[in-house]
């Protein structure tokens, strides 16, 4: 799955005429190596100890270009700022966000999609797409 994502933006880039930087691949390798949806602000930091020639402008317009090949998503979480995820073809999940410490955690509930499906067909509505994001606070928090 990463080397095709890394297929993915090259295809992306060179269609685009842009050229593959050393630092472009360092920030998609970590990127794609987290399991985390990363605001800029994380992956920079990630990346600053091993790597201080890469600047946060850098890794904005880098992850933006991810974006914009497909395979990062932008997330807005209601906290002021946008996070990152991993797009993979035809996968779905959706998040329970802490609105206390921030975690965001994915989950997948077949009964919830069907729901939704049976909402909008008994209103003649094409789903085309969605994103259900459940905000409260996680177990770590209730203790």
């Amino acid at each position: 799955m990463k080397r095709a994502k890394k297929k993915v933006f090259a295809d992306f880039m060179s269609q685009r005429g842009l050229k593959s930087t050393k630092q472009r691949d360092i920030i998609l390798d970590s990127f794609l190596s987290s399991d985390r949806h990363l605001s800029i602000e994380e992956l920079y930091l990630k990346l600053r100890s091993k790597h201080p020639n890469i600047g946060y402008a850098t890794v904005y317009r880098t992850l933006k270009l991810f974006a914009e090949a497909g395979i990062a998503r932008e997330m807005q979480f209601g906290d002021g700022q946008t996070r990152y995820e991993h797009v993979s073809e035809g996968e779905h999940h959706d998040h329970l966000v802490c609105t206390r410490c921030g975690h965001i955690e994915e989950f997948e509930n077949e009964t919830i999609e069907k729901l939704q499906d049976e909402v909008a067909n008994s209103r003649g509505f094409l789903i085309e797409r969605h994103r259900l994001e459940i905000y409260g606070l996680c177990a770590n928090c209730r203790k």
